[in-house]
């Protein structure tokens, strides 16, 4: 890795900027030294340098919320970079998911709400988890075992759920039949070894 165009402060630091790897969220901004990046580099573990306590640190040695970094990253202008990365749990000391939780101005989006896109990366991992390890007593481990008859027995038992909830006035019937839905073919997804993305670059493709 070349950190020859990176430009530190007069401190030996520069910014780093944290964004979830799935979702592209932003969970921190935190400072590296050149040992930092290259500790990173090599672990494929975030290290970062605190200026209160004057030392290298590695994300999660004491939360045990470690964040894999899948990519790095400089800006245009080499003064700082981008982990994008997998993380393993909260990335806030107060617990919360991001350290930026605290609304200053809002508005309404047309895009998709993140809850649904941090939904869809935090069930893809532990489906995987599911189908590798198999742990005793999971169900999506008894799904897995079945194959794909009884899988897709579940999913159209549960899309036949999503009409007749739909058929009634209250909404939160719908979302929960919905999610049932979702989670059962994202499992059926899994068994065939398809990938969400590519069914998302077929949805787009229908879009155009």
């Amino acid at each position: 890795m070349d950190l020859a165009g990176l430009k530190f402060d007069d401190r030996g630091l520069l910014p780093v900027i944290i964004s979830d790897a799935c979702t592209g969220d932003v969970l921190t901004l935190a400072w590296a030294n050149r040992d930092a990046l290259e500790r990173t580099a090599q672990t494929r573990e975030a290290h970062l340098f605190s200026r209160s306590r004057e030392r290298l640190w590695r994300k999660g040695e004491e939360s045990g919320n470690v964040q894999h970094v899948v990519e790095m990253v400089a800006d245009c202008d080499g003064d700082a970079v981008l982990y994008r990365v997998d993380p393993s749990g909260p990335a806030c000391h107060t617990g919360e998911r991001s350290c930026f939780h605290t609304t200053l101005l809002e508005r309404e989006r047309d895009c998709v709400a993140g809850d649904f896109l941090r939904a869809v990366a935090y069930l893809q991992r532990v489906l995987h988890e599911r189908k590798t390890s198999a742990p005793a007593g999971s169900y999506v481990a008894t799904l897995y075992a079945g194959g794909v008859d009884r899988i897709g027995k579940k999913v159209g038992e549960e899309a036949t759920e999503v009409v007749i909830a739909a058929k009634n006035a209250a909404d939160d019937p719908v979302v929960w039949e919905a999610a049932d839905l979702l989670f059962h073919l994202f499992v059926l997804l899994q068994a065939r070894n398809i990938s969400i993305d590519r069914v998302g670059a077929h949805l787009l493709e229908r879009a155009r």
